[in-house]
């Protein structure tokens, strides 16, 4: 009986997922009645090829992985749009780069609107060729790993924050209830295998996953290439290019600094992060939760958690801010800051769920010095409950991006 109830619950969880609804689908359907072209990039299995499965059931579906249709493509574009030509998904369609100045065609002599949906896992490549042929044409969009919101809505967040950072936010260790250890043992050796032959020649695969190792060890700090590349043994013209190849496939991300130095002398180097938390608690050796016992690590891991999820909904909502972080020479800091109208929406994060006055130094420090700036404080801090303390919006991990499409004031 025990089992069956086990099966059960498997089952139903499965079929839960299989219909969670993605942020992004509001502005997808949008844009598809305004381009004749969308775009969606983001990483492998992130669910790219599910939503837009299920959003455009009216759509043939033809995958440029498959050998046969990427041939087909390449050697007989216009065959090939012929026979793929009225609302189509090509998916992985970077693999099959003359296609894109043939499509450009097929739309600038028509006026209709969602005509090609296009999908790939390797940001670079597809983002330069619809520079090259689809500028103007195209409206893009990023589908990442789910966000907190997104988990939530589904009945999928854990209320343990620690669970989340250990489990990561990718679709199939939800659907398919893989070990998160074993989902991404197998995720990172068939990327190093598959994604970096295509995006870089990288020769010594153990020695760049040494390196995207390293990269897991430096979540949060600002980035020092140098002392990158002499502690994985390459030169700092290889850490240049694999931290590259590491953004276009979306394993990391690097957070700019915000410039205006205020009088002050600013750090002018980005500041590395994983967009899935549980990548980086994987490659670091971590398996339960049990096993972040660590202060330092576990703050870094719960700021990585809060800035990239903020990202994702960012990216999901269709919101289209610009993030940075902001420290000067004296080690005054902000983790986060975008800007909201005519104001500054700055973040201070942190794991705590004490919310004690000293966490708002760093806040009423930066908001004393950006003068002539409208600073809107929040505290994303480990508890459950979000509130207001006079000046400060006080933000649960839960929901750290605050309420989409709101201003947040």
């Amino acid at each position: 009986m025990c089992k069956f109830k086990i099966l059960c619950t498997f089952v139903l969880n499965f079929r839960k997922m299989t219909y969670v609804k993605r942020s992004i689908s509001t502005a997808l359907l949008d844009l598809a009645k305004q381009y004749p072209i969308l775009a969606v990039t983001g990483p492998r299995q992130s669910g790219k090829t599910t939503l837009l499965k299920n959003l455009f059931k009216d759509y043939q579906y033809v995958s440029l992985e498959n050998i046969d249709q990427r041939t087909f493509a390449e050697d007989d574009p216009v065959g090939f749009l012929k026979q793929y030509g009225q609302k189509v998904i090509l998916d992985e369609v970077q693999r099959a780069p003359t296609l894109f100045s043939y499509l450009q065609t097929k739309v600038d002599n028509s006026e209709e609107m969602g005509r090609f949906i296009l999908s790939g896992s390797q940001n670079f490549h597809l983002l330069e060729s619809i520079m090259q042929s689809l500028s103007g044409r195209v409206a893009l969009f990023k589908l990442m790993p789910f966000d907190n919101s997104e988990l939530a809505a589904a009945g999928l967040l854990s209320n343990d924050w620690k669970e989340l950072i250990i489990k990561g936010c990718y679709p199939a260790i939800y659907s398919r209830g893989i070990r998160p250890d074993r989902f991404y043992s197998n995720y990172l050796q068939t990327y190093i295998d598959r994604d970096i032959s295509d995006l870089a020649s990288i020769h010594n695969h153990r020695q760049f996953r040494n390196f995207v190792l390293l990269c897991a060890g430096r979540i949060g700090q600002v980035l020092n290439i140098s002392a990158l590349a002499k502690k994985c043994g390459i030169s700092q013209p290889t850490a240049k290019s694999w931290l590259a190849v590491l953004e276009k496939s979306y394993i990391i991300f690097l957070l700019p600094p915000y410039f205006k130095n205020f009088n002050k002398r600013v750090i002018k180097s980005p500041k590395l992060y994983f967009y899935d938390v549980g990548m980086a608690a994987f490659l670091r050796g971590f398996r339960t939760k049990d096993q972040l016992t660590d202060p330092t690590a576990l703050g870094s891991f719960f700021e990585n958690l809060i800035v990239a999820d903020i990202l994702k909904t960012n990216f999901h909502s269709y919101a289209l801010r610009d993030y940075w972080y902001w420290r000067d020479s004296a080690g005054h800091e902000v983790d986060l800051l975008t800007p909201l109208g005519e104001a500054l929406e700055v973040f201070e994060i942190k794991s705590t769920q004490t919310v004690l006055p000293k966490l708002f130094s760093g806040l009423n420090y930066f908001s004393k010095i950006a003068e002539g700036l409208t600073v809107k404080k929040v505290l994303a801090y480990g508890g459950d409950t979000s509130y207001k303390r006079n000046d400060v919006d006080i933000r649960s991990w839960k929901n750290a991006f605050g309420e989409v499409g709101a201003d947040n004031t």
